[in-house]
């Protein structure tokens, strides 16, 4: 189990990304944190496994404080959460195969791990991996030959060859269409449900969010204003809307807007 305790997240420039934070993501849960860019959401999850550093506040994963943990501990926890990111962050000149197989770094020794030297059982995997996600044909393109859905299943790919407890997904659909933003999601949830691997995914859009989410949680401003199970947000009121995406917020036009801070 996750639990986020009075998180909050002050960047050098004074700008205030969390205040005061809380809230518990149970195990084979798939969370779903809402709210215009800006609101936190990719800041959240960049604290959870420490890409950001928190200013106040603990993260606590499995009884074990994440957020006082020294490198080797830090290691190891990032071990059991895999990411999945917006812009994929692939390594747009290695090929696919090596790609996901940088998804074992955090098991290999570090001097193998510079050199990309990987087992056999290693490659193994990640052929399964990429068989799983349906791209075995790709592995040995690079992966800037690749569509955004195909890029994106390569990057959840990787994850996988974590063998994560947890998957954080941020805005892993941003970039796509409807129709492949929900190809991806599948595939996301298919390893919710089937590994029972828990995920906390940001997203926009609240088709997607009610199609999705067990639970959801919604940022503004930095600020919890929303939480919600699945039922809770399908019958989701305006004024509920409004209190996450702000007065001026149209319901059917409120979608991915890209990055934030």
């Amino acid at each position: 189990m996750l639990e986020v305790k009075n998180l909050t997240k002050v960047y050098d420039d004074g700008t205030v990304a969390l205040r005061d934070v809380s809230f518990q993501v149970e195990d084979g849960e798939f969370l779903i944190i809402i709210g215009l860019s800006g609101s936190g959401k990719s800041t959240l999850l960049r604290c959870v496994n420490r890409l950001i550093e928190p200013t106040e506040g603990q993260i606590i994963w499995d009884g074990v404080d994440v957020t006082a943990a020294e490198a080797a501990q830090l290691r190891q926890i990032r071990r059991q959460i895999g990411m999945i990111f917006q812009h994929f962050n692939l390594v747009k000149r290695s090929t696919v195969l090596m790609n996901v197989l940088s998804g074992r770094l955090g098991y290999v020794n570090p001097w193998k791990s510079i050199t990309y030297r990987f087992s056999k059982a290693d490659r193994q995997m990640a052929m399964a991996a990429l068989e799983r996600l349906g791209i075995t044909d790709q592995a040995h393109k690079r992966a800037d030959e690749l569509s955004g859905g195909q890029q994106q299943r390569v990057g959840i790919a990787r994850a996988l060859m974590q063998q994560p407890r947890m998957i954080l997904a941020d805005e892993p659909v941003a970039s796509l269409d409807p129709v492949l933003a929900h190809s991806i999601l599948e595939h996301i949830e298919m390893l919710n449900r089937e590994e029972n691997i828990s995920v906390l995914c940001s997203l926009h859009y609240l088709d997607l969010v009610q199609r999705y989410a067990s639970r959801v949680i919604g940022l503004r401003a930095g600020r919890v204003v929303y939480r919600g199970s699945r039922e809770e947000i399908r019958a989701m009121t305006d004024e509920e809307f409004k209190d996450i995406y702000g007065e001026e917020a149209v319901r059917v036009n409120v979608g991915p807007q890209g990055g934030e801070k």
